[in-house]
């Protein structure tokens, strides 16, 4: 991009031309809908020169961007959490790494954005060494649900463990186990094989897992959160991700 005294904003220079309001200016060059000499440019304080071409696309809108959410498949190594250490899982987010065919059935329905990566709020952590579905969300109502009332909201985890289940372990994990102090709430704990469990929890912290698991004797080797409420991971690849569509509620 041209820099220099000589060059303006892009919005600025995008209102004259049209011309239409800033604002306006604003919201076509968000939507991806202008070009800078051929290329789309969705920074609308990017600087342009007089001479560079700004054009506007046959299609373009000036509906407001709405909020998106995405669902990552979280690698192993990658944080899950806000203030984590280590590299951010947000990061493996990118066009590259959407999900195929939900790229084929939302193509016409919605566009990568970068707006969509900016104001992003992560609703529910996973260690770094677990993997699976994360949530990353713009929209308000979805951080409600899965922040604010995450007591009521059931994750799924299949988690493998190593070591010889205590006498009675399954029923402690179902039922009876304390954590940090305090009584867990009853959840659904099974058998998928010999070392690996099926558990489904309301409002789970972090660390309840392991210690759960440590006090019947077992240690977890591994960890994966299949889902989120009703919205599941299903066929989604490891390090990729996709939109939440409009007919999916948590």
């Amino acid at each position: 991009m041209t820099t220099g005294n000589a060059t303006e904003r892009l919005a600025k220079r995008l209102a004259d031309q049209l011309p239409c309001s800033r604002r306006e200016a604003e919201l076509y060059i968000q939507g991806a809908w202008v070009t800078v000499d051929g290329e789309l440019v969705e920074e609308a304080g990017a600087r342009v020169g007089p001479e560079q071409s700004i054009a506007l696309l046959p299609n373009a809108t000036l509906h407001e961007i709405p909020p998106v959410t995405l669902l990552l498949h979280k690698p192993v190594g990658y944080s899950g959490e806000s203030d984590g250490v280590g590299k951010p899982a947000l990061v493996c987010i990118t066009p590259e790494t959407r999900m195929e065919q939900h790229d084929i059935q939302e193509s016409s329905a919605q566009r990568f954005l970068k707006h969509h990566l900016s104001s992003l709020t992560l609703t529910n952590a996973l260690d770094l060494d677990a993997s699976g579905l994360l949530v990353y969300t713009q929209d308000f109502r979805v951080a409600r649900k899965l922040i604010d009332e995450q007591a009521r909201v059931e994750q799924e985890f299949i988690v493998e463990v190593a070591g010889a289940i205590a006498p009675g372990g399954l029923a402690l994990l179902n039922h009876g186990l304390p954590f940090n102090g305090k009584p867990l709430a009853p959840i659904k704990a099974s058998w998928q094989n010999e070392t690996r469990l099926r558990m489904a929890i309301k409002g789970v912290q972090a660390g309840q897992i392991a210690h759960m698991c440590k006090m019947v004797g077992l240690t977890v080797v591994s960890m994966k959160r299949l889902r989120i409420g009703r919205i599941s991971m299903a066929a989604l690849p490891v390090g990729q991700w996709r939109y939440l569509q409009g007919y999916e509620r948590f």
